[in-house]
C-alpha cells in the first residue's frame, strides 16, 4: 500500500528527495523541513507529482 513519492523544494522548486508514504492513512500532501543543496539552507519540501 505504501506508493513512492517525491519532495519539491518550495522556493527553488527542484526535486530533491524520494520517500514512501502510505496513502490509505494519510490523506493530504507531506509536507517535511528538509536541506536543498541548491538554496544551501533547510526550506520546506512539499510532496509533487
Amino acid at each position: 500500500m505504501r506508493e513512492i513519492i517525491r519532495l519539491a523544494c518550495t522556493e527553488c522548486k527542484n526535486r530533491n528527495y524520494t520517500t514512501t508514504k502510505n496513502k490509505k492513512t494519510m490523506q493530504g500532501k507531506l509536507e517535511l523541513k528538509k536541506y536543498c543543496k541548491h538554496c544551501n539552507k533547510h526550506t520546506l519540501h512539499r510532496e509533487s507529482k
